[in-house]
Order: C-alpha cells, then sequence, then structure tokens
C-alpha cells in the first residue's frame, strides 16, 4: 500500500490506537478523519492536531455509520478500530442487556455496516484498503468477557471471507490482531502491554508490505501456541493477562 496521499477514515479516534493510528498517517502526508462518540474529546484532539476532520459517531446507531459512509466519499483507507470491552459474568442477571448490545454493534454489527456502506464507493478509487482491528482474544478468549471475544472472533473470520471476496478487486483487506495495548480500555488490568504507538510501528511495517493480517507483538506466540498447544493457550489467556 501506498502510504501518503490517502483520505483515511478512522473510527474511535480520539484516544488509543485510533489516535496513534491517526498521528502516523498526518505525519505520512496523509487527510485524516477520525470519529468517536464524545465531541468534547473530538474537538480536544482537533485542536492538538489541527490537520484532522472530525465527526461524531456512535457505531451503535445505525444512522450516524449511513451519515459517515455518505459524508467522506472520498475515503479509499478505512480502519475500523472503534471497539468496547465489559468484563461480567454473562448468567448474572443484574448485568444490563444494553452490554451485550453496545459490545456486538461497536465491535461488529456497526463495522460490517460501514463496510457494507462503502464498498462501492471504495471500488471506484485506484487504491482502497479496509483495515479491521480484532485482538487476540478472537484467538483464544478470555473468561471474563464472553461477548467481546465473540465479536473480536466474528471479526476476525469476516476480514478473512472479505478478503477472498475482494482478492481480484482493488480493494486489499488488512487485518491487525492486537495484544493487551496500554490504552483507557485496559487500564487497571493486564500486565506486558504495549503501547499504542509500538503497535502502530509494528502495523505501518506490515501495511506497507500488504501483510494482510498482521498479529502485533506477543500475539504472534499465542497463535502459535494455539497452532500447536491449543490446551496451553487457552490455559495461558483464560483468566487474561
Amino acid at each position: 500500500m501506498n502510504t501518503s496521499n490517502n483520505t483515511v477514515l478512522i473510527t474511535g479516534g480520539t484516544a488509543g490506537i485510533g489516535l496513534a493510528f491517526a498521528k502516523k498517517f498526518l505525519d505520512n502526508g496523509n487527510h485524516v478523519i477520525i470519529t468517536g462518540r464524545d465531541q468534547e474529546k473530538l474537538e480536544r484532539v482537533q485542536a492538538d492536531f489541527p490537520g484532522l476532520v472530525t465527526q461524531v459517531t456512535d457505531m451503535n446507531r445505525f444512522e450516524d455509520v449511513e451519515k459517515l459512509a455518505q459524508r467522506f466519499t472520498d475515503t479509499n483507507i478505512l480502519i475500523n478500530n472503534a471497539g468496547v470491552q465489559y468484563n461480567y459474568d454473562f448468567a448474572d442477571p443484574a448485568i444490563p442487556l444494553d452490554y451485550v448490545k453496545t459490545e456486538l454493534q461497536t465491535n461488529l454489527v456497526g463495522p460490517l455496516l460501514l463496510i457494507r456502506l462503502m464498498l462501492q464507493q471504495l471500488m471506484t478509487k485506484k487504491t482502497a484498503a479496509i483495515v479491521n482491528v480484532s485482538s487476540g482474544l478472537g484467538i483464544v478468549p478470555k473468561q471474563s468477557a464472553p461477548v467481546y471475544c465473540g465479536s473480536k472472533a466474528g471479526l476476525h473470520l469476516f476480514t478473512k471471507s472479505l478478503r477472498w471476496q475482494l482478492e481480484d478487486s482493488n480493494i486489499k483487506v488488512f487485518e491487525v490482531i492486537p495484544p493487551i495495548v496500554d490504552t483507557d480500555m485496559t487500564r487497571g488490568r493486564g500486565k506486558g502491554k504495549i503501547s499504542a504507538e509500538a503497535l502502530v510501528e509494528e502495523f505501518w511495517n506490515g501495511f506497507q508490505n500488504d501483510k494482510y493480517e498482521m498479529a502485533i507483538g506477543r500475539t504472534k506466540l499465542l497463535i502459535f501456541i494455539n497452532s500447536f498447544l491449543p490446551k496451553l493457550a487457552d490455559r495461558i489467556m483464560r483468566n487474561g493477562l
């Protein structure tokens, strides 16, 4: 992929991995649009990086997703990064059903709908890319986040199938499979985290070289263990890192 002179749309771009993506693409001469649910956060990021374009978007709302696709028709690189993770006992009747809906909609349904709505315009571009950010937990789950893990597993499998469907088109389909990253979502849990900036640097090398499935950091080891010793991988990941 060419890494400059693109129009890049990044969902969930106000912090963490999304903001690191935005900075990297901006620094390399791209037009960058980020989305987020919080107008104030978007305004703060835009004040720090005036070159960014921002759009308030809730991936739970179809009308927001539709508006995003209709507004930014110049996009040739779409990065589905927005995500949410709740840790809870699925059998606990006190857990709101909205937790389930929000995780599935934000992590899986929203990205699929956005891709579907943008596919035809992406096909008109000379070169185009879809980048889906999944998770090592979509390969080997942990006990405390069943819906999050299921949603990321769904995104992982969807991305591979879509890549096969589009392999004769101008659209390249990438997947980034992160380990645990030091972001607001993982604050107070996990160890051995990598920074969002380190993740994006590793992604950048793979993106330039058309590496379509990018396991980042320790996720490479997890996938290797899971291939040959899946029970060991389960024991490692069951209670989280």
